[in-house]
C-alpha cells in the first residue's frame, strides 16, 4: 500500500511539473508577443507616416540619397521630420534613418561618403538611425 501511495505521489509531482512548465512557457511566449506588439505599434521606424516631401541631398560619391519629409500629426501635435535613405547603386528597399519631433525644416550636410548630419544629428549610413522616441 505504501508503494502505491509513493507511486501516486510521484505521478502527481510529474503532472505538476509538466503543468508548471507549460504555464511558464506559455507566459514567456505571451510576454514576448506582447513586447513585440508594443514595439511594432509604437517604435517601429517602418510604420512612420509618409509626410510631405521637403528636400533631398545626395552623398558625395552618389551611393546614397537622403530624402526628408515633414509630417503633421494634426491639430494636437507638432511637426516631425522623417529622413529616408535611398540606395542609388544597389537595388535595396529605402530605409527610414531619421525621425525627430518638433521640427519643420531639415538641414542636411554630408561630411563624407558615409556620414551625414541632419539637423545636428550625425549618422553613419546605412547602419545608424536617429529616433527621438529612443532618447
Amino acid at each position: 500500500m505504501t508503494n502505491k501511495i509513493i507511486e501516486n505521489k510521484n505521478k502527481w509531482q510529474k503532472k505538476r511539473q509538466k503543468r508548471l512548465k507549460i504555464i511558464l512557457i506559455s507566459s514567456l511566449l505571451f510576454v514576448g508577443l506582447l513586447g513585440y506588439g508594443v514595439y511594432w505599434a509604437f517604435f517601429d521606424m517602418n510604420r512612420l507616416p509618409e509626410g510631405d516631401y521637403l528636400t533631398k541631398e545626395t552623398s558625395p560619391n552618389g551611393e546614397y540619397t537622403l530624402k526628408t519629409y515633414v509630417s503633421s500629426g494634426g491639430a494636437t501635435t507638432s511637426f516631425a521630420i522623417r529622413g529616408e535613405l535611398v540606395f542609388n547603386k544597389r537595388n535595396k528597399k529605402t530605409k527610414n534613418i531619421y525621425w525627430n519631433y518638433r521640427e519643420s525644416t531639415a538641414d542636411i550636410e554630408w561630411i563624407d561618403n558615409d556620414t551625414v548630419v541632419i539637423n545636428g544629428h550625425t549618422l553613419n549610413v546605412p547602419h545608424d538611425k536617429f529616433d527621438f522616441r529612443n532618447y
